[in-house]
């Protein structure tokens, strides 16, 4: 498990004064972040850029010091840790790695130095598709197999923890669906996986769990399903073959508040010789159940009647609106 509490992280110094000899004044980075990864479950790490999600990845990795709070992993300070990759595995930048080296002997120095069988270089390698390009310097490799690579190694000493920064930039839509079932396989082992991702719609896909954030501060964290039912973008679509009754319905709904979008269109039925006109309601501001009663009220026979709530993205950006730092 990862377990951040209270975790702060400012950058520069405070100014003191009017003079500017005190140096830049201090940025906020993140700001009392507090929440947890549980295992057994795919956790999203969600927020606008400038949010603090590299920070956040890397001080719970140790590659940095908070000002205030903790960031621990299995109850442990990174740095206390005593097996390196076979505690913690992570992909924060696939391109930091050496491009004159083959993939083969990157994964097999860093075995060496974490005490893991030189065996599971060929076994990772296999497992992300790259062992037909082992003996490849890794400067020639695209940024898909990079990006494969670097899973590679998280994988390496066969971790109970994992964290992925961006782990689906740059793969195709086979290779995207590939990381989603390793993804999901590997929580299901009961690991801990944490991944932070910009693409709203993998997420939705992918991840059981999500930690939102914005400038540095905690927004959410929360099953996903929760998470895009806070988005008020819901609405109901109304689906009729009698245009007059249609509209009926749609008066009755704005005098009650709603709001109405009527969308005209046109189907057959299989087999059928005449167009049978049909009408599109898009209505807010109300729920479906009421849009039934009210047709039922008014005897208007309805052909589909269907609840659509946000979407994690529309969530996402309704609620992260007030954090976004370049419009």
């Amino acid at each position: 498990m990862i377990e951040v509490h209270e975790l702060t992280k400012r950058y520069g110094r405070r100014r003191r004064g009017p003079s500017r000899l005190a140096g830049p004044a201090a940025r906020l980075a993140v700001d009392r972040l507090t929440f947890s990864v549980r295992p057994g479950r795919v956790t999203g790490f969600l927020g606008p850029n400038g949010a603090g999600k590299s920070t956040t990845l890397r001080l719970i990795l140790g590659l940095g010091e908070p000002t205030s709070g903790t960031a621990t992993v299995g109850g442990r300070r990174f740095r206390e840790l005593p097996r390196g990759l076979r505690d913690v595995g992570a992909l924060l930048d696939a391109h930091d790695v050496h491009g004159g080296r083959t993939a083969e002997a990157h994964l097999a120095a860093l075995a060496r130095t974490n005490g893991i069988p030189r065996r599971r270089v060929g076994e990772v390698l296999e497992e992300v598709g790259l062992a037909g390009a082992a003996e490849r310097r890794i400067g020639g490799y695209s940024l898909g197999m990079k990006q494969r690579l670097g899973i590679a190694a998280a994988l390496l000493g066969d971790p109970p923890v994992l964290l992925f920064d961006e782990p689906v930039n740059g793969l195709d839509p086979e290779g995207v669906l590939w990381a989603r079932g390793l993804f999901r396989r590997l929580a299901a082992e009961g690991r801990t996986v944490f991944v932070s991702s910009h693409l709203m719609g993998e997420m939705e896909h992918t991840a059981d769990d999500l930690v939102v954030i914005g400038r540095g501060r905690l927004i959410a964290a929360e099953s996903g399903a929760a998470f895009a039912a806070r988005g008020t973008r819901r609405s109901v679509t109304v689906r009729t073959v009698d245009p007059a009754a249609s509209r009926g319905l749609a008066d009755a709904l704005e005098a009650e508040g709603a709001t109405v979008r009527r969308e005209a269109g046109a189907s057959e039925a299989e087999g059928a010789t005449v167009r049978a006109r049909e009408e599109l309601l898009r209505v807010t501001g109300t729920d479906a159940e009421r849009v039934g009663l009210l047709a039922h009220r008014l005897g208007v026979p309805l052909a589909e009647l269907t609840a659509r709530a946000s979407s994690l993205e529309e969530a996402f950006m309704e609620l992260t609106a007030d954090s976004v730092e370049y419009r």
